[in-house]
């Protein structure tokens, strides 16, 4: 159902730290422009965790409206709380996106049946496609490939974003589910070597910035112009470090002010980048020519 790159979107914010929904439509624009496949708004790139169930439906409308339906809409609906998350992905539904992103509930660390009931009890409650988000390095657990297979025989769980960065997980992901689900990269520095393993696209960071670029990397693969691919991907190598090297999404908001897109600053706990990365940023997107 999903492939080629997908945009985790920033959430802009004004000078008072209010969501920027002026702002939001532009950057919709862009991405519209530059031919992203499919945008989700309010993931971790979003700062979920600081908006509110007010702020993130008023974002899901403003992205699902400023598409024009021209591209499909994943919302950001997932939580620690299944109940919680059910009634985010009700609204979603509502709003009109296609479909939700669930993120591995973070803090609590449910067993491998309490992901699968969490998943399973959110597809049966909203009857709505669903992608399954594996980030072990923020959730401090883990799906494993056996847990994803027991969700896959139920049609409306689409997707996993894989951003566990254990390739050969990933491999077998693919063995048991591959069929099934599309397996989206959550690691932009792993793009080509999942879509190598059986992946079919990206929820990228990076795409806030190079939408066409990514898309040019997954295009040439799916072409099978490996040779045009793995050029492309070393050429975005020192991008996807740089854009990694303070909690994200604080690297790539401050690209795009760069830029010129003024996003604003962030809610605490997140803050401004230290001094010396800021430069070593500014210096990467000099060199990108993109500022």
């Amino acid at each position: 159902m999903f492939s080629g790159t997908i945009v985790a979107l920033v959430t802009p914010f004004e000078k008072n730290g209010e969501v920027n929904y002026t702002k939001l439509k532009e950057l919709v624009s862009f991405h519209l422009e530059k031919g992203t496949d499919a945008l989700l708004p309010c993931g971790t790139t979003g700062e979920s965790p600081t908006t509110d169930s007010k702020e993130k439906i008023k974002i899901f409308e403003t992205v699902v409206k400023a598409t024009g339906n021209k591209i499909p809409v994943i919302a950001g609906t997932g939580s620690y709380d299944t109940k919680k998350s059910i009634e985010l992905t009700l609204e979603a539904k509502k709003i009109g996106a296609k479909a939700a992103l669930i993120i591995t509930p973070y803090y609590n660390k449910p067993t491998q049946e309490g992901l699968y009931r969490h998943f399973s009890t959110i597809a049966e409650k909203t009857d709505f496609p669903l992608v399954i988000y594996n980030v072990p390095g923020r959730t401090s657990v883990n799906i494993l490939p056996e847990t994803v297979e027991r969700l896959a025989g139920d049609n409306r769980i689409v997707a996993v974003k894989e951003a566990s960065g254990n390739l050969s997980q990933i491999s077998e992901l693919y063995g048991r589910v591959g069929d099934q689900l599309n397996i989206l990269s959550g690691d932009d520095a792993l793009t080509l070597p999942i879509l190598s393993v059986g992946g079919t696209g990206v929820i990228s960071v990076a795409a806030n910035i190079v939408p066409d670029q990514i898309k040019k990397m997954i295009n040439a693969y799916n072409k099978d112009d490996r040779k045009k691919a793995l050029e492309l991907h070393h050429q975005l190598a020192n991008l996807n470090k740089v854009l990694f090297i303070e909690t994200n999404p604080i690297p790539v908001k401050t690209a795009l002010n760069f830029m010129g897109f003024d996003v604003g600053g962030f809610r605490l706990p997140l803050c401004e980048m230290a001094e010396a990365n800021r430069l070593k940023l500014k210096a990467v997107l000099e060199q990108y020519q993109l500022i």
